[in-house]
């Protein structure tokens, strides 16, 4: 029997009821609050009532939906380290010097011996190897002749028509004939660099960055200009038009959904203004899409090419960080660009592998693709919240941690004082890898951060993993 004060209506009174035992330990982070029907018995309300008190409760962030799991408890910001603030302005043009540190972040990876807490790679525990290799193996049997022969540009049929079927989810439409598939995601970005861009041309990127991206642009003989950052917001337009005005740029490199490192997710009037703002100066914008399936929320976000009217985003993804990394299949949708980008793929590799494009095309016609995301979306989602507290409990004061909101990334800030290159260097002395900040930069910036992958399943490694890391950013404060 409901015997709750009148006042107010009943739906608030049982979120604030709710939101009280949150607040005094009753429900934890993670923990998973009582169905909606066990919390009509409990307080006997309605079951009209208890779904408008969840959604209350989800509105104030207090909880979170998971697809076909419930309702969660979220974790508390608030009890763990702060966001970090909107990175420095730099409108100066950079040319990139040659880093060797990136490869020591890809050997520590293939390192059995080392924890992985560096490359931004998934598990192999979490990835759906077994029917992968099940539907490769099929695939090979009944098209035997045609695997081993080459796959011209633009590609896989098959594949690029389950891709143009899938584009709707981000808001575009896509046809087959619009999309050349790659050899991953770095070979649709390079390209699209190649066809729009030229040794000594301006690129304007986002600040930080996958460094993957400034390694390319270096390649080329092209240089840089670097943009803020908003740690959640993306990047900075404001910042984005003064360089605009200030220089000549041949392109613009952004990630939208999910920033490596920052995991920031630009709303969609950003969105919309970007594309707009680049438009206006017949500027292209080099889209990289490759965590905007791995969002953990209920709705995967909008492209920037969904507002593309004139054929200047070229968007570029890949199945790395979803289904398997070694298969090396991504693609490219270059718009106006695409006779250009055909020509250089071919030049290029000549051709994406035939066999793993066969295979990713059955499973996302036939394997569950969209059940494995559901699933996959929730676990990152429980790792990132799970990597924080521990981050924020281990770690000296003053830690600064993103808020991811996809992908399975952490930005990592370290008091002034700690040094991210000294602390990887400590760490793969303790068999722990993680990649430092300057790699994300151009300029000498970031030295005080660090990039956790929070990837791989938590474990007692994991955990010790990081309260070593704590200990050795402490030394560094004395």
């Amino acid at each position: 029997m409901n015997t709750r004060e009148p006042d107010g209506l009943l739906y608030e009174n049982l979120a604030n009821h709710i939101a009280g035992l949150i607040d005094r330990g009753g429900f934890r982070s993670g923990d998973r609050l009582p169905s909606l029907r066990k919390t009509c018995v409990q307080h006997g309300d309605s079951t009209a009532t208890a779904m408008q008190a969840y959604v209350t409760l989800e509105n104030r962030g207090l909880i979170e939906a998971r697809p076909k799991s419930g309702f969660f408890v979220r974790s508390r910001w608030s009890d763990t380290a702060p966001e970090p603030c909107l990175t420095a302005p730099c409108c100066k043009v950079r040319t990139i010097k040659s880093r060797s540190l990136i490869g020591q972040v890809f050997e520590a990876a293939g390192r059995s011996d080392i924890i992985p807490l560096g490359a931004a790679c998934p598990s192999a525990e979490v990835l759906p190897a077994e029917k992968l290799s099940r539907m490769l193996r099929a695939v090979d049997r009944q098209n035997a002749r045609r695997a081993i022969m080459y796959d011209p540009p633009p590609g896989c049929e098959p594949l690029r028509r389950q891709i143009a079927k899938r584009s709707m989810e981000g808001g575009e439409n896509l046809q087959p004939d619009e999309i050349i598939t790659t050899v991953g995601c770095m070979e649709a970005l390079n390209l699209s660099l190649r066809a729009v861009a030229a040794p000594g041309d301006i690129i304007a990127i986002e600040s930080p960055t996958y460094f993957g991206v400034i390694e390319s642009i270096r390649e080329l003989g092209m240089r840089v200009v670097e943009i803020p950052m908003h740690p959640r917001d993306g990047m900075d337009l404001e910042a984005l038009e003064l360089a605009l005005g200030r220089h000549k740029i041949a392109a613009c490199f952004c990630t939208p959904s999910f920033n490596n490192p920052l995991g920031s997710c630009m709303p969609d009037k950003n969105r919309q203004r970007l594309v707009a703002m680049l438009a206006k100066r017949q500027i292209p914008l080099i889209e990289d899409d490759i965590y905007g399936d791995l969002h953990h929320g209920i709705v995967r976000p909008r492209t920037a090419k969904s507002y593309d009217r004139e054929g200047l985003v070229m968007l570029c993804s890949s199945f790395t960080k979803t289904l398997a990394p070694g298969f090396r299949v991504g693609w490219v949708a270059p718009g106006r660009f695409f006779d250009r980008v055909l020509n250089l793929k071919f030049t290029n590799t000549v051709a994406t592998a035939t066999l793993p494009q066969l295979a990713i095309a059955e499973f996302l016609q036939n394997g569950g693709y969209d059940r494995y995301l559901r699933g996959v979306r929730v676990f990152y989602g429980e790792q990132i919240q799970r990597f924080s507290e521990a981050i924020a409990h281990s770690f000296p004061t003053k830690t600064t941690i993103s808020r991811p909101t996809g992908g399975f990334v952490l930005w990592v800030g370290l008091p002034k004082g700690c040094d991210a290159l000294a602390l990887h260097e400590a760490a793969l002395a303790r068999n722990i890898s993680i990649t430092p900040g300057p790699l994300f930069s151009a300029t000498p910036a970031y030295r005080n951060f660090i990039r956790i992958t929070c990837a791989h399943p938590w474990s007692r490694e994991i955990e010790r993993a990081i309260v070593v890391l704590g200990e050795l950013a402490k030394q560094q404060l004395g």
